[in-house]
């Protein structure tokens, strides 16, 4: 594992991804310590521009908008870090069974997930959040992460078929341990750094899919987050009022977020991808 850490860290791709999502994640704990503000108080006239102590100015509500952002951000960060564990795990847990087991439960977990992957994840996000009357953002991040683990379940099966045959899979079968053993000790390993970068994946694409509900009007209630920023600025106006900075940080920031991690993912694919290695 040490070793994996030391060959990354001389990924230039890796650490410009990691160091410009540890500097937001840092900004979101650090920040709201100094300026202890509620987020939702109003301060000021509304779509007032930057200046007179407001970094990034007022939002249609005269609220400080760099405060809602710095908290927008964390609630996106937690939305996407949810959702991408809940969807890692569901994918992991088909994907290895179904690659490892084969057979009958091969084809009926292989059916679940193409099942999942044929109805858009999107259409059925938005349809629960239509049909939930409370909407809390742990609640948003599950859907997401429930409704999008199809394709990790893939290529975690792909992997697990490859790896299935191999030697030391083999001997373990032969030296009478069970399959979950089987799996934990002698399966999982090989595919850890694919797990990673999969969870990477799921992380910034859950943070896409809460920005664009909440866009939509659809998010999670009583709280800010990046999307609903944005769904703010276009139910009042705010590119009719020339109210610029009312929304392009909050895009900034979610393509800011999404781009750092692909640069995580990048940088770990290219090390621990023998073909593109090579």
């Amino acid at each position: 594992m040490a070793h994996s850490m030391g060959i990354l860290m001389r990924s230039p791709k890796f650490l410009l991804g990691a160091i410009t999502t540890a500097l937001m994640i840092l900004l979101v704990i650090v920040y709201p310590m100094i300026n202890r503000s509620d987020p939702l108080a109003m301060m000021a006239l509304a779509f007032q521009p930057p200046g007179n102590g407001l970094l990034l100015g007022s939002d249609n509500f005269g609220r400080d908008l760099f405060l809602e952002l710095v908290y927008g951000i964390r609630t996106s960060i937690m939305v996407g870090l949810v959702a991408g564990i809940v969807a890692t795990v569901i994918g992991l847990f088909f994907g290895l069974a179904s690659g490892y087991i084969g057979g009958l439960i091969d084809n009926i977990l292989t059916a679940v997930t193409n099942m999942f992957i044929v109805i858009p994840s999107f259409i059925i996000l938005i349809l629960i959040s239509v049909s939930l009357n409370s909407r809390s953002s742990l609640i948003v991040a599950l859907i997401i992460g429930l409704t999008s683990w199809p394709w990790t379940a893939r290529a975690v099966r792909a992997q697990t078929t490859s790896l299935r045959n191999r030697d030391h899979v083999n001997i373990a079968k032969i030296s009478g341990h069970s399959t979950p053993r089987i799996i934990l000790f002698e399966i999982l390993p090989y595919i850890a750094s694919y797990v990673v970068m999969a969870f990477i994946l799921q992380v910034a694409s859950g943070i896409l899919a809460e920005a664009s509900i909440s866009m939509l009007g659809l998010g999670p209630y009583n709280t800010i987050s990046l999307g609903i920023i944005m769904n703010w600025a276009l139910v009042f106006e705010a590119p009719v009022a020339g109210a610029w900075w009312a929304f392009i940080p909050a895009a900034f920031a979610i393509a800011i977020i999404t781009f750092s991690l692909y640069m995580m993912n990048t940088g770990m694919d290219e090390i621990f991808n023998p073909k593109i290695r090579s």
